[in-house]
């Protein structure tokens, strides 16, 4: 089931949700590097991670899909937020340098036909942020969070989608190792939960975050070939014929 924007709004803003955004916005900008001229889209509930990202890029989207619903964003200036279908955008081939998915791949019917659209929309050589919750921790099994709803995938069944749909994985983190309470101690603590769970490379993160280049072609295992050995015919020694 898909949360609809007035929950996802709700969420981040409580306490849990502004420390969430703290901790998974500080590992997607990790990963995503410098924005400085790029083209940049946010698929799914993007908007809370594409502050520091709007204020560099050349140009930044986002794309919500109807199931959803849409909020104006950023809140001053011009709308670069609008409903779109995630598996068939409004976009022109190759036109997007950087896509970040949060709140995006667990939450649709056919993840390989959203990737495969997000390859389509990439420029070649361009990068993927994907943000799903990992189906070993906590956060997936909690619905009173959005991570706790739709299909949370682990490492491996990750690592097969985005082989089947043409990106390679360049970077991966886990993240938000904080069980998802409200208390007011776990949120203060929160921090070092992290660098404990960081530092042992512990595999109960609740969420996968997972950097991705488009790959062009579609690798093709090689296969060697036995070559048939070859005869040489035997030479038969024939007597000549008898004088008559």
């Amino acid at each position: 089931m898909r949360l609809d924007i007035t929950d996802l709004r709700a969420f981040y803003a409580t306490p849990l949700g502004s420390v969430t955004h703290r901790i998974v916005g500080r590992t997607i900008h990790s990963l995503l590097g410098s924005v400085s001229g790029l083209r940049v889209l946010g698929l799914g509930y993007a908007t809370p991670y594409l502050g520091p990202v709007h204020c560099i890029a050349e140009r930044t989207l986002a794309f919500m899909p109807a199931t959803q619903g849409v909020v104006n964003w950023p809140g001053s200036g011009r709308s670069c937020s609008a409903l779109a279908d995630p598996t068939m955008m409004p976009l022109p081939e190759a036109a997007i340098d950087r896509v970040i998915l949060v709140h995006a791949l667990e939450a649709v019917e056919s993840p390989t036909e959203l990737l495969q659209e997000v390859w389509r929309t990439l420029t070649p050589g361009g990068r993927m942020i994907l943000v799903v919750p990992n189906r070993r921790g906590v956060w997936a099994r909690r619905e009173a969070t959005p991570f706790g709803h739709g299909q949370p995938y682990s490492r491996s069944q990750l690592g097969r989608l985005m082989r089947d749909t043409l990106f390679s994985p360049e970077g991966w983190a886990e993240t938000l190792y904080m069980p998802p309470v409200r208390s007011r101690l776990m949120l203060q603590t929160a921090g070092a939960w992290e660098r404990f769970g960081t530092g042992l490379s512990l595999p109960f993160a609740g969420l996968h975050v997972v950097d991705a280049t488009k790959q062009l072609y579609r690798p093709v295992a090689v296969r060697q070939v036995r070559r048939a050995r070859r005869l040489a015919p035997a030479r038969v020694l024939v007597p000549a014929p008898s004088p008559g």
